[in-house]
C-alpha cells in the first residue's frame, strides 16, 4: 500500500509503477456494500476508541486476517497493524474527533466506516 504525498513536479504526474505495470487505486468498500466482517465499528471509550473490525468478528488466520486498522482525524492518522493470532480491533488513545476509520483485509480489500 502506498500513499501518494506529492506530485513529479515537472509534469504533475502522480502515475506510480512497480514492476513495470501501473498500480491500481484501492477503492475503499463501505456497509452499503454488506460484509458485516469487514466494515470497521468505533466505540466511544474513556481515553479513546476502541475500533472492531465487523459486527461479526473477521476471522484472523494465516491466510485470512485484517492486516490494519486505521483512525484518521483532522490533523493525524492512527494506525494498528494486526497480525493473524491477534483479535481483530484497535484501541486508539485519541479524543481527536474522528473523520473515518478504515480497515483492511488481505484478501477483500479496504473497508471504511
Amino acid at each position: 500500500m502506498v500513499e501518494v504525498i506529492a506530485s513529479c513536479d515537472t509534469c504533475e504526474d502522480t502515475d506510480l509503477i512497480c514492476c513495470g505495470e501501473p498500480m491500481v487505486l484501492l477503492e475503499a468498500k463501505t456497509a452499503d456494500q454488506g460484509k458485516e466482517k469487514h466494515v470497521p465499528v468505533v466505540e466511544k471509550q474513556d481515553g479513546g476508541y476502541l475500533v472492531k473490525v465487523g459486527d461479526v468478528p473477521h476471522p484472523m488466520i494465516e491466510k485470512h486476517w485484517i492486516t490494519f486498522i486505521e483512525l484518521r482525524t483532522k490533523d493525524a492518522v492512527y494506525r494498528k497493524y494486526l497480525h493473524p493470532d491477534q483479535e481483530p480491533q484497535a484501541f486508539f488513545a485519541t479524543e481527536e474527533e474522528i473523520v473515518e476509520v478504515v480497515s483492511y483485509c488481505n484478501i477483500h480489500g479496504l473497508w471504511v466506516a
